[in-house]
């Protein structure tokens, strides 16, 4: 893996477009591909088009370019990157960045203060002290000194965007990491290219994040599988949900591709609570968002995530155009779904 291109610090591969498993009869033909982006696979299909090679290789070398100007702007691996050069900067500093980067900073600060700081995109120096970011791999419970003088150094009250497009932070050690947004933000890019040449009919997806328009090979909405939070999760196993999307971005967040277990058999994953810098420890295996874009449904998959299901259940009530789907550890190694009063509505839900 390039990890200069790699952006975020987690794959999450639970969403599959079940109409195009193999073994299925499309009525309509369709282009599809495959690559890699921020350390994670994407996937892209066209339904109705029949495209002459020379064409499908001008939208992968397009599609290509989008998601690596994603990376040239918010990777937190790729050191040249505008991202890591702000965390580099000095404070008190304007630091420009490009029109993109800038909106995911208004939406992130924004959400952070709605969600009261359950969404933090500061936590960078709490995501490398434990192991899950760019510096370390290294994975182990840091100390209770160690994890006071990070927590510090976060806080969303420190950085703030001018009306030109610029970062200023007050703590010269404080750093972004967007891994909770810039993949859906990327499955957005992948679209708008795609959209832009007239396909109305796309899936695209990086991991765990879907966004899929018009309908499928077989004319009807998108069918996507949403897998149980079970590690080593293979296609074969059974879903926890099947979603009907179309026109819609689906994302989910959990705690079972990216963990380690602590002395005591607690399971530490790659999701923290940006308050006491601790990885979320409650009963919820996974959180899937549908919403209108790919780049909300991320981040708020990531919120529920740390609000936990009576919190979080409160807190998507105040979208009115996203839902969620809670799916909860039982005793016994089960697992209870637990949908928003929306979910059902704009997905098709059905309890499995």
């Amino acid at each position: 893996m390039n990890r200069t291109f790699r952006l975020s610090f987690f794959a999450l591969p639970v969403l599959l477009a079940l109409s195009s498993c193999p073994g299925s009869t499309a009525e309509l033909p369709v282009v599809r591909w495959e690559g890699r982006t921020m350390g994670s696979p994407y996937t892209v299909q066209l339904v109705g088009a029949n495209l002459p090679e020379q064409q499908v290789d001008a939208l992968k070398a397009e599609v290509e370019a989008c998601l690596k100007e994603v990376n040239r702007q918010m990777s937190h691996y790729d050191p040249e990157s505008e991202l890591s050069r702000f965390n580099r900067a000095p404070a008190l500093t304007p630091f420009r960045i490009s029109p993109e980067f800038a909106r995911l900073v208004r939406f992130s600060l924004d959400l952070n203060r709605r969600s009261e700081g359950a969404f933090d995109p500061t936590i960078s120096p709490v995501i490398n002290l434990w192991g899950f970011g760019e510096k370390s791999e290294q994975r182990a419970v840091p100390s209770s000194a160690d994890l006071a003088a990070a927590l510090k150094q976060t806080g969303c009250g420190h950085v703030s965007v001018t009306l030109k497009d610029e970062l200023v932070k007050d703590i010269p050690a404080l750093g972004l990491n967007l891994s909770a947004i810039a993949k859906g933000f990327g499955v957005d890019e992948m679209a708008r290219v795609l959209c832009a040449h007239g396909f109305t009919n796309v899936y695209v997806s990086i991991a765990g994040e879907v966004l899929a328009l018009g309908h499928n090979a077989r004319g009807t909405k998108w069918q996507v599988g949403v897998s149980s939070p079970v590690p080593n999760w293979r296609e074969d196993d059974p879903m926890a949900a099947v979603l009907s999307l179309s026109g819609q971005a689906l994302s989910t967040s959990g705690d079972y591709q990216k963990f380690f277990m602590d002395a005591q058999g607690h399971r530490l994953a790659h999701i923290f609570d940006p308050h006491t810098g601790w990885p979320v420890q409650h009963n919820v295996g996974g959180v899937s968002v549908v919403a209108e874009n790919c780049m909300t449904a991320d981040a708020l998959a990531t919120t529920l995530f740390v609000l936990g299901v009576e919190k979080g259940t409160k807190f998507i009530e105040s979208w009115t155009n996203a839902a969620a789907l809670f799916i909860v550890r039982e005793k016994g190694g089960s697992f209870r779904s637990l949908p928003s009063s929306r979910f059902a509505t704009l997905t098709g839900y059905q309890p499995q």
